[in-house]
């Protein structure tokens, strides 16, 4: 029996994957992502107003949860550097490695993860360049942040300018807080170790990473509480777009690569329905070639259609 499609879904052929294609596919996004920062640096005075903005919002609904956070890993450097250290180079580790297992594992849900994670990166750089913010480590002394990543600095690669490797502050947007794309990055982290993880430790590392790493965020003074939330909230918007992404990118192999094809399943709806292998029915037909037998007044129930010929009365008594 031939597969039913939902009407409106379509079907592409499965395309093998290669590492050989994905790395240098993953490394373009990547300079996509870096360029997009620093293509979305504007004015220091715009950047400043959105992060007082937002800090004045949190204050009015006492979500203002950076301030406790900040003093306490100021400090106790036996907290603060080894948030520094996270901050600086978990979302470079995780995340691949996470990408990495699922190529290997889990190769049925690796396309649909990875261009879910792309999505929402992608809607991250839109909210960098729409509303660049900076971040609490930035604003003036007089709002109570400390910096962190400069006060820890000579504990670690980073630079006083940013957790970029020293003398390479400037080559990143120290104003793209908005939204915390290490957030999202690792709840969807946590969101594939919890679905595919088989173990009980990996199903606690889905729940902590992402918990301790917007607890990172905000205690290193690099974001806002809701930074944090929203870097959530791009990653569902990444959820709900994924498919219609995958959908897009597939019409577009179909059309740029021969031998490939799209077809839609509301497109069968005129044709006659498929019984077997290029057998289709007739009207009023329930298998080919046969039409349901119609009892006439005088017919006996049990006559074979065979007796009167195909499609003929039935002889009456």
């Amino acid at each position: 029996m031939p597969q039913t499609e939902t009407p409106g879904t379509e079907v592409s052929p499965r395309t093998r994957l290669r590492w050989w294609t994905e790395v240098p596919l993953i490394l373009l996004v990547y300079c996509c992502y870096t360029a997009g920062r620093l293509i979305a640096r504007t004015d220091v005075s715009g950047a400043v107003d959105h992060g007082l903005a937002i800090l004045r919002f949190e204050k009015a609904l006492h979500l203002n949860a950076e301030h406790p956070l900040n003093r306490l890993f100021t400090r106790e450097p036996w907290l603060g550097v080894p948030a520094d250290f996270w901050y600086a180079s978990l979302h470079y580790v995780v995340t691949p490695a996470v990408m990495v297992w699922l190529f290997r594992s889990r190769k049925d849900i690796y396309r649909a993860a990875r261009t879910w994670l792309w999505t929402s990166t992608f809607i991250g750089l839109i909210g960098f360049t729409l509303l660049p913010t900076c971040p609490p480590r930035l604003l003036s002394a007089g709002h109570g942040f400390v910096d962190t990543m400069a006060e820890y600095s000579s504990y670690g690669w980073w630079g006083a300018e940013a957790s970029a490797p020293r003398g390479m502050g400037g080559m990143t947007n120290q104003y793209a807080a908005m939204p915390s794309l290490h957030v999202g990055w690792a709840l969807w982290c946590g969101v594939m170790l919890w679905r595919y993880g088989g173990t009980r430790l990996t199903k606690a590392a889905a729940v902590a990473y992402p918990l301790l790493t917007a607890i990172v965020v905000m205690g290193t003074a690099n974001h806002y509480f809701l930074d944090a939330a929203a870097g959530a909230a791009v990653m569902g918007a990444g959820l709900l777009l994924a498919p219609y992404v995958t959908r897009g990118v597939d019409r577009l192999r179909a059309r740029l690569v021969p031998g490939t094809s799209v077809v839609t399943a509301g497109s069968q709806d005129t044709e006659a329905p498929i019984v077997s292998g290029g057998c289709q029915t007739s009207p009023g037909e329930r298998i080919p070639r046969q039409r349901k037998p119609r009892l006439g007044s005088g017919a006996e129930p049990d006559a074979a259609p065979s007796d009167a010929g195909d499609g003929a009365p039935a002889a009456a008594r």
